[in-house]
Parts: C-alpha cells; structure tokens; sequence
C-alpha cells in the first residue's frame, strides 16, 4: 500500500509502522480471521480497515479521534498475521500506533480511570493482591459501582489460592543436570494462579533442569506495551535486561503474552540504545512448552484417562508461531485423548486487559469460546496463558459447565508417575 507516512517525525517506531503499512496489499484474507470482523462486521473493524484507519491518522488526513474506537477494538491477538499471504507484521503497527497516540482520544474519564487503575495494579503483584481483596470486600458488602467499573468486579475472583510470591530462589535439578533456565515469575499469575508457577518448576526441575528465578526481575511490560504506555513498557523491558542473565540456556515463561512481549523487547528498545541487549534476551526466551519439547521428557507418565481440549493462546500460537510443542507433551500423556475445538483460532476475549475494555465484546468471545469447549466433550480444557484460563473459567462457570480448566504445565505435573501429586 502506498504511504506518505512522515517517518522522521514519528521517532524510532515511525519506519517500523510504514514498513507495515506499505506491505498491506487489501486482499482481505485477514478478515475471517478476525475476531472483531466477525463479531461486528464492519470494515474498520478488521486488520484492513484499521491499516487504513492508521494509516490516514499518521498521514495526518483523519483525526486520531476517528480511528479510535476501531483501534481500541482489536485485541491485538494476531490471528491476520498468520491469515495474511503478505506477510504483514501487524504488531509492528498496533502497538507503536497506540503509543504514538498515547494521551490523545476521547475517552470519558471512568475509562481513564480504568486503566489507570489496572497499569498501576496488575503488573506488581502486592498491589494487584491488595486492590483484589477490597474489590472482594466490595463485592461481599454491595457497593454500588459504577457501569464503567463494573466489568472489572465481575472478573474478581470469590477466592484467593495460597501460596507465596514467587520470590528469587534457585531450584536443582532432580538426579543428572542437562540444562539450566532462568524462569520469569510473571504478575497477576502470582496472585491468581501461584500453583502454575510450582508446577512449571517442578515438571522442569524433575526433567534434569536447574531453574533460577532472578532476583530484580518485574512485570514483562506486555500490558503497558499493548495499551500504548511505551515509558512503562521500556522502564519493565530494561529491568528485565539488567536482572535476567545470558549464560543460561533459555529464559523461561509459561504465560503466552509475557513471552510474547520479551520477544518484542527489540522493537519495545528500539532507539533507546539498548537494542543489541534487548536482541540477546529475546532470543534466549522460550516457552516452557518449546523447551521441554526440544530438551526431550525424561521423566515417565501414569496413565491419565481423560478427554481433554487444548485452547491455543493467542500469544502462543499467533504470536510465537507455537502450536505443535503443547499438544505433543499432552498427548504423550498415556490415557489423554486430546481434541480439537471449534474455532480454536478465534481468541478468547482475555488479551490482556480487553474483557475491561471492551467487556461486551469480550464477553461474547468468552461465552462462544465456553460453548466449544462444551461441544468438545471434554472434561478437561489446558492452555498456556493465564488470562485465558481465567476467561474460561468465568464462562464456563456462567454456563454451568463442570469443565476442568487447568495450564498445561499442571496438567503435565499431575500426570508425573510415580512422585506426580493428584
């Protein structure tokens, strides 16, 4: 597509966004695969029509105003990019366009107070626990709140598990080392799901890896990043530089939108002169799921009959390209029968902190992502990413399904034979 995009104006993220936008040819092959499109549509609510959209925003021939409530939207969950022939890196421009319209817009101040309030909570996990705990306490004593706010009390949990922070630790590994990682501990996963974290180090360290959590590590910066907030983004992306080492054969995550964002590190650092940094991280990151595919399973399975659904997270398959590695591991599980479901490339509605953005949106990807998960028998649903299991647990639990919702790193941790917990 042709452009007349100033790039020298835009800083260091201005050629990265015209090199998208000059290889959108509007062949329209990314329309079925977005979730919006199909939800609403409309043209501008597609990876092509927000490319246009952009384009004329950084053109300077429509108003940032116009283009932001298709912009807001997406979901950032990258399903054209697979879905595109051209090869249009489409987080090459959603992000960077977000941040380049950072503190512009519309928004009424209830949303703006929104996502302050999720930026200045979610990624540090203290404060995320606190702000969970009155929002229980709100909740039990009828508070009234307003409309706005509304989808986030939905989304709190009844419940807290126990278990602690995972602070830094070194963990050996069980009987003869063959690798040694450095895991990242993630944010609202401690809080809300602080088992995934035990799993994932268990089924790692009883595969002959050595795992150390480092000290000085923080938020990934995917949230921040994603929402257009590029200062916080490249403040979480250099802590996470200085604190995780190289000599380590990968960096671990086991929440598909933090590694996805850790890959991102370049793009996130470009100009800040820490790029070749940012490039040496990236590349030492890997899901746990590729890891353990490429290390090899050592360790043996009992059997585990079960029907079982796996749900790609959209940051681990549209994003990392990572579909294969997960289902291997599942179904090399004797007594797994691993199925498919309908529409599994649609997203769940979760991305990040979307079902507060656009809760009616969101909702409906939720409620049909539950209704496939019913239609597939299983009792058991696994994926890769934290927001995902929560959005399906809350739709499942509204559709009164008695559906299993579990990480993938669980899954493979019950079935370990003879010393796997159940």
């Amino acid at each position: 597509m042709l452009h007349s995009i100033p790039t020298s104006g835009l800083g260091p993220l201005g050629a990265p966004m015209a090199d998208a936008v000059s290889r959108c040819v509007h062949c329209g092959f990314c329309l079925a695969a977005c979730p919006t499109y199909r939800e609403l549509g409309q043209e501008m609510d597609s990876p092509r029509g927000r490319i246009v959209l952009m384009k004329e925003v950084l053109e300077g021939h429509l108003p940032w105003e116009a283009a932001q409530p298709h912009v807001d939207r997406c979901l950032g969950c990258l399903a054209c990019e697979p879905a595109c022939p051209s090869g249009v890196p489409y987080r090459d421009l959603i992000s960077p366009f977000r941040a380049a319209a950072s503190g512009r817009g519309t928004r009424r101040f209830l949303e703006r107070l929104l996502r302050v309030i999720v930026a200045e909570t979610l990624p540090y996990p203290t404060r995320f626990r606190v702000a969970v705990r009155l929002g229980q306490t709100a909740k039990r004593l009828g508070f009234p709140v307003p409309s706005a706010l509304r989808p986030m009390m939905d989304l709190i949990p009844a419940s807290l598990p126990s278990g602690a922070s995972s602070g830094p630790v070194c963990v050996p590994a069980r009987g003869t080392r063959r690798a040694r990682v450095a895991l990242l501990a993630g944010c609202a996963q401690q809080v809300l799901a602080p088992d995934i974290h035990a799993a994932t180090v268990e089924v790692l360290t009883r595969n002959g890896v050595e795992v150390e959590v480092p000290a000085g590590q923080g938020c990934c910066g995917g949230l921040s990043w994603h929402t257009g907030d590029l200062a916080a983004a490249r403040e979480f992306a250099q802590r996470n530089l200085d604190a995780f080492p190289l000599d380590v054969d990968a960096v671990i995550t086991n929440a598909a939108g933090c590694g996805s964002a850790m890959h991102e590190y370049p793009m996130i650092l470009k100009g800040t002169g820490d790029e070749a940094r940012a490039e040496a991280l990236a590349g030492k990151v890997r899901d746990v799921s590729v890891f353990l595919s490429e290390l090899g399973w050592r360790e043996p399975f009992r059997e585990t009959r079960v029907r079982m659904a796996y749900q790609d997270a959209c940051h681990l398959a549209n994003a990392q390209g990572v579909r294969q590695p997960p289902r291997d591991l599942l179904r090399s599980i004797p007594g797994v029968d691993l199925v498919e479901l309908a529409d599994s490339e649609l997203c769940c509605g979760s991305a990040g902190s979307y079902n507060l953005d656009q809760p009616e949106i969101a909702a409906s990807l939720g409620a049909r992502k539950a209704q496939a998960v019913m239609a597939s028998g299983a009792s058991v649903v696994a994926s890769g990413n934290i927001g995902c299991l929560t959005q399906m647990q809350l739709h499942l639990r509204r559709a009164g399904a008695r559906v299993e919702v579990r990480h993938t790193m669980q899954v493979l941790r019950d079935a370990l034979a003879p010393e796997g917990r159940r």
